[in-house]
């Protein structure tokens, strides 16, 4: 998809957004009122330790997806029920793709879309600002029902009954795998270089509340739970 096709699905998920939340104050504005400000937070670049830098506890994702998500859904026609608290993630974009789904399917809520789109811009300008060659990052798991949790069970005895993969504010990102954006530049960059800025992104959106992000070695992706 072009970059006219990423706008709408900003687009899609700014209307959405704007829909389903209240009118609150931002709340920096509660904090000036109180006289609450602090300093301005430093934030630090990404250094190696993949487990170190991205090892947010299980409660933390879940309390995240259940303030942020919806009720978890118990089959896949359930989507129909949340019509505006949902957007429908593209197949592919010129920043990210889905991978074939199996057990998860393609809905976030719309902080968890821009949260999305967002990393993928930001790998794509990072490559660019370091003269690297382009590559998408691959999603390997979106949101997932009642049903969906249930299939996964019989393969993976180890996965989560009470997932937080079905509050559709959480994704999984490959750091295995990547799709080079242009076959014909020879250029090639190896997996764990593309892993090293994939990093250096993710640390800065959680370093900024944006997100708690989970190193995960067995399943080769980072889990990622927008705040």
């Amino acid at each position: 998809m072009k970059y006219w096709q990423l706008l709408l699905f900003l687009l899609a998920a700014s209307l959405a957004s704007c829909e389903s939340s209240s009118a609150q104050q931002p709340p920096f504005m509660d904090e000036l009122a109180k006289g609450e400000i602090k300093e301005p937070k430093v934030y630090t670049q990404f250094k190696k330790g993949y487990g170190v830098n991205f090892n947010d506890l299980p409660d933390l994702h879940m309390a995240a997806a259940e303030e942020n998500g919806i009720p978890p859904l118990t089959m896949r026609a359930d989507t129909s029920k949340h019509i505006g608290r949902l957007i429908r993630v593209p197949q592919e974009l010129e920043v990210f793709k889905v991978d074939d789904l199996t057990h998860s399917i393609p809905y976030l809520v719309p902080k968890a879309s821009f949260l999305l789109a967002d990393i993928g811009v930001v790998f794509r300008d990072s490559l660019i600002s370091k003269n690297m060659p382009l590559y998408k990052p691959i999603v390997t798991s979106v949101t997932r029902t009642d049903e969906d949790v249930k299939k996964l069970r019989r393969r993976n005895v180890n996965a989560s009954e009470n997932s937080v993969h079905c509050y559709a504010t959480t994704f999984d990102i490959s750091w295995s795998r990547y799709e080079k954006v242009d076959p014909l530049d020879k250029r090639e960059l190896e997996a764990w270089q593309l892993k090293f800025v994939l990093a250096q992104v993710l640390h800065d959106m959680r370093q900024r509340d944006r997100c708690y992000v989970k190193h995960e070695r067995k399943q080769a992706c980072f889990h990622i739970t927008v705040r």
